[in-house]
């Protein structure tokens, strides 16, 4: 059932400005233009947040807030091996297209929330770590930094990778063809584990 909160003028307001900061960026989105996506005065939403930087502020809060509940459902669903239940790609998508326009815009609060997801990202990596046979060849926190980046980089080359696809990355169809890709792309490595050393003996054989 949906939260009772979503149906709340303040969660409105709130849901409103993530799609308009997503699709105009902050800049340009309006108190005004917000209020009227919501369904709500000027005057209940300045009631509610105050201004427009206190409501991106809550915009973040919210969307992070979700990023942590998507991960925390994930990684406990890993353990039980019921993955499958715990991803919700059409929940997730909206704030795929706020990141990427943050990321776009240079938002001052982006820079936060990429260390919350890399930090989010590197556990997963350090838990995969555990199993491995090999030596990684470099630490967890720049590991963790690099798949975030290069997650972050799909809807942030939307235009691009739309026009490569021939379908819309961020439709019902496009995502789905990204999802599977990502998922191959992780469940088959590129190279072995002996090419890679070759090649790092090569370009770095100072180190060890």
């Amino acid at each position: 059932m949906p939260d009772p909160d979503d149906l709340t003028a303040r969660a409105r307001i709130r849901q409103a400005a993530l799609a308009q900061f997503a699709d105009v960026g902050f800049q340009k989105a309006t108190i005004r233009s917000i209020a009227a996506e919501a369904g709500v005065s000027p005057g209940l939403l300045r009631h509610h947040f105050g201004s427009k930087e206190a409501l991106r502020d809550a915009v973040d809060a919210y969307v992070m807030d979700e990023i942590r509940r998507a991960n925390d459902d994930a990684s406990s669903a890993s353990k039980t091996g019921n993955f499958a239940s715990s991803v919700d790609r059409d929940a997730l998508r909206p704030f795929q297209r706020y990141f990427a326009r943050g990321l776009l815009d240079g938002s001052p609060t982006i820079a936060i929330m990429f260390d919350q997801i890399a930090a989010m990202t590197t556990q997963w990596i350090a838990a995969a770590d555990e199993t491995r046979t090999d030596q990684p060849l470099t630490d967890h926190h720049t590991r963790g930094a690099l798949y975030t980046a290069m997650v972050l980089g799909i809807p942030l080359l939307h235009e691009h990778l739309s026009r490569v696809l021939g379908v819309d990355i961020l439709s019902d169809d496009g995502d789905r063809r990204v999802a599977m890709a990502m998922l191959d792309i992780y469940s088959h490595v590129l190279i072995s584990t002996e090419l890679a050393e070759q090649a790092r003996a090569a370009l770095y054989p100072e180190t060890p």
